[in-house]
């Protein structure tokens, strides 16, 4: 009888196991995909076993339930167990350790050999089902109500065990959800260390992702949010560099991404296109374009465009150049996308020099000043460095107290400096420059100067001429102002100055 109520307790947890997985795959379709195609399925194949292996589990916790279709269910358990504990361990021989994405959304961790460890035990699992099954009745209400004290006690604690389960798995649902917020948390304490001049170690060589430079683009065809054909062709017939970029709605750092892509998409129209690419469903996607006012937002939730590029994560993003070549590796996370953006901004796709001749008359605008004065780039009388400027921009804040220092202590020679800030007017005053500041909310100095994004700088000569190509970035800004960069900076300079005998 112990053996029966082993079994019965074996069966429900079996089933219990199978059916959580099974409706948390069926629940979150595009991730099954992702992770179906990340453990080594070929591209033909992805599709087809991302559809079965959730119903394949669901009728496993169907089958292993009733004594007369035990047998059945056990065996495709085991049998789905052998399966994904081979492709496990081929991901981990081979140094790989991708998502198991075993429950869906519920949990989703990274291979490894405890995973085979658990696979083991289900499989345990289902031998005591059978043998179970072989020594006793068919479980039913009587049966259950003519068990003994011990066999009562052990029921009791497999019950537990299944509501802990229940409970676990609510905790860590709602732990998931907090997750994308201690991301957006981090990343605001890496920029306040960055701001302190304590800067962290990094990777400053991306990974090879994707397909190599140079190779032709995968074409693709499909329809953005709005129901309108969208193809590869379309986004490059501006012949701008196009920025792909890969999310999923059930991204967290997605999410915390997308204004900055709408604030990209607004800003940098003259100088590249940027295209989503996501991965959920119509109204999923729409809902999103909708709330961060996103253009340009095609639908993938097959995974047609993020297999074809490799993008095996989100967010990712890759450079396609304007002749269809792809011109970058796939930038994966949030930092990696913004420095393939800000190589963009610096030397453009195709390597020429960007802005106004050197030479040419500067822009005949006249931009008004935080003290309410004018400023008229034309009639500059003196060599000035136009430096435009955003204060939300995160390149722009890792400057800002080098940029202070250098007004501050300016080296001999230096120019005057004028800085044109794309931001309201409460937060440029908050940044404390000393030197002229002008309002350009709407980025016309810098689009009518050639400059594609912030920081960047122009210097004009006395006669109100451009005297430079636009420098791009904190170290070519320092460069053109007669500084030092950051790595030698104007305030350390200064302070060894202060302190030297």
């Amino acid at each position: 009888m112990m053996l029966a109520a082993l079994g019965l307790l074996a069966s429900l947890s079996l089933a219990a196991v199978f059916a959580a997985a099974g409706i948390a795959k069926l629940a979150d379709h595009s991730g099954t995909r992702t992770a179906v195609r990340e453990f080594g399925a070929p591209r033909w194949l992805v599709g087809p076993l991302a559809r079965v292996l959730p119903l394949a589990e669901l009728a496993v916790a169907v089958l292993v339930l009733p004594a007369s279709t035990r047998s059945l269910g056990v065996g495709g358990a085991l049998v789905l167990l052998v399966v994904f504990s081979a492709a496990i361990a081929t991901s981990l021989v081979r140094g790989r350790t991708p998502d198991c994405h075993c429950f869906g959304q519920l949990h989703s961790s990274p291979a490894s050999w405890r995973t085979l460890m658990r696979n083991g035990i289900l499989a345990g699992f289902g031998v005591l089902a059978v043998t179970g099954g072989i020594a006793g009745e068919t479980p039913s209400v009587a049966w259950v109500a003519g068990l003994a004290g011990a066999e009562i006690a052990v029921l009791a604690l497999g019950g537990a065990t299944a509501v802990i389960a229940v409970l676990g798995t609510l905790a860590f649902v709602s732990l998931m959800r907090s997750y994308g917020g201690a991301l957006l948390r981090l990343e605001a304490i890496e920029r306040r260390l960055t701001d302190a001049g304590i800067e962290l170690e990094e990777e400053d060589v991306p990974p090879e992702l994707g397909h190599e430079p140079g190779t032709p683009a995968p074409a693709f065809a499909g329809v953005d949010v709005s129901g309108k054909s969208v193809s590869l062709d379309d986004l490059l017939s501006p012949e701008l560099p196009l920025l792909l970029l890969f999310t999923s709605p059930t991204c967290g750092p997605c999410d915390a991404l997308l204004p900055d892509i709408a604030a990209w998409q607004a800003e940098h129209a003259d100088r590249l296109t940027v295209a989503i690419a996501d991965g959920g469903d119509r109204d999923a996607s729409l809902a999103k374009a909708q709330e961060h006012d996103l253009e340009r937002v095609i639908v993938d939730h097959e995974l047609v465009i993020h297999e074809a590029y490799d993008a095996g994560g989100t967010p990712s993003a890759v450079l396609v150049a304007p002749d269809g070549t792809i011109s970058s590796y796939v930038a994966p996370g949030a930092e990696w996308i913004e420095r393939l953006l800000e190589s963009v901004l610096t030397a453009g796709a195709d390597g020429e020099e960007q802005g106004l001749p050197v030479g040419s008359p500067a822009p005949d605008l006249s931009l008004s000043t935080l003290e309410g004065g004018a400023v008229s780039f034309a009639a500059t009388a003196e060599e000035s460095l136009v430096l435009f400027w955003n204060p939300e921009c995160g390149f722009c804040s890792s400057m800002r107290d080098d940029l202070l220092a250098w007004e501050r202590h300016p080296p001999v020679g230096s120019p005057r400096l004028i800085v044109v800030s794309s931001g309201n007017e409460t937060a440029t005053r908050a940044e404390g420059f000393s030197s002229t500041v002008v309002l350009d909310p709407g980025f016309d100095a810098g689009t009518a100067f050639g400059a594609g994004g912030t920081p960047m700088a122009v210097l004009l000569d006395s006669g109100g001429r451009v005297a430079s190509p636009p420098a791009a970035g904190a170290e070519a800004v320092f460069t053109l102002a007669g500084g030092r960069g950051r790595v030698d900076s104007p305030r350390l300079d200064h302070e060894r100055e202060r302190v030297a005998p």
